[in-house]
């Protein structure tokens, strides 16, 4: 991304410099809107659970902004020879049923044939200019809240291996297809303007990204940060996916990993789908925020805190 041109086009308000959830696009009268898209392979094998799975993940960034979603496009890439259109109709179903939870509607899309099957959503949303969340909008002396248990990306793969139990599949799924509507919310009421969700790179990629576009460091209370029931034991058994691998590589020269050892740090840059937020809010703040999420069934923790620096994680 780093050689495209860069925009300077003063109606953009968020572009790719800063490496932030979505684009955003001024209109000038207090508006902005929203783009942003994603698409993800199957990771279950109930074909409406994939595609609520999917939309869920490709809207967490209007939430992650801050921003309401309005309406979609879905993307299919689908092996015609293989699967039947019966399953397609299944997993725009379960497309649907998310757009219907989000409030936004579905008013087209676009599919090719792919030997892989992929679904997923080009979401547009609105936010107010003056309430917007972003990579840059942490703060020196603020908490930091994350709104769901890390680890999915290892249980997912103990999903394809065949070793997840049918209790840790049910307890991953109903993590990946809550919105993230009302963490969001709850942010941005609380004057939060710094947040990110935790997806494909992980919590340790996406807050040291973000950390370092806003200029503060970060400490992380390791013990205070919860995974999805068995996902520390399958991570101890080796059942890692290489993109988290590829995480933990990529963030390790930002991180002080303190006492904390190999497990840790991979659970910690563990691949996410359709992850929770993570966000600042001021220190006599947090505790009602956390309150408040977990009186609507959000889960909800400080798990840090910022510091002045320049885009450090330390682990504690």
């Amino acid at each position: 991304m780093s050689s495209l041109n860069k925009n300077e086009n003063p109606e953009i308000l968020v572009g790719l410099e800063t490496g932030d959830d979505a684009g955003v696009w001024d209109f000038g009268d207090g508006r902005a809107i929203i783009s942003t898209v994603d698409f993800i392979t199957p990771l279950v094998n109930d074909a409406r659970t994939w595609g609520r799975i999917a939309a869920a993940n490709s809207v967490s960034d209007v939430y992650a902004m801050g921003g309401k979603p309005l309406f979609a496009l879905n993307l299919v890439g689908w092996n015609n020879d293989e699967l039947p259109t019966e399953l397609l109709s299944e997993v725009l179903r379960g497309g649907s049923d998310i757009a219907a939870e989000a409030g936004m509607a579905i008013i087209g899309g676009h599919s090719i044939s792919d030997p892989e099957p992929k679904y997923g959503m080009a979401v547009t949303g609105e936010v107010n200019p003056e309430r917007m969340l972003t990579n840059t909008g942490l703060k020196e002396g603020q908490d930091l809240i994350l709104t769901k248990p890390l680890g999915i990306g290892v249980i997912t793969t103990a999903i394809k291996a065949g070793v997840a139990s049918d209790e840790v599949i049910g307890t991953a799924v109903d993590s990946m297809v809550q919105l993230n509507d009302v963490a969001s919310r709850v942010a941005v009421a609380a004057g939060a303007t710094g947040a990110t969700d935790v997806t494909g790179f992980g919590l340790l990629g996406h807050l040291g990204k973000m950390a370092a576009a806003s200029g503060v460091d970060t400490v992380l209370h390791v013990g205070d940060i919860s995974f999805i029931s068995g996902a520390r034991d399958f991570a101890s058994d080796g059942v890692i996916p290489g993109g988290t691998r590829r995480n933990l590589s990529w963030i390790s020269d930002q991180v002080d990993a303190g006492s904390y050892g190999e497990v840790d740090l991979l659970l910690l840059a563990d691949a996410q789908t359709s992850g929770g937020l993570v966000f600042g809010v001021d220190k006599d703040k947090s505790a009602d925020v956390c309150a408040e999420l977990l009186s609507e069934n959000v889960s909800a923790a400080v798990v840090g805190e910022t510091l002045a620096g320049d885009g450090k994680i330390s682990l504690r």
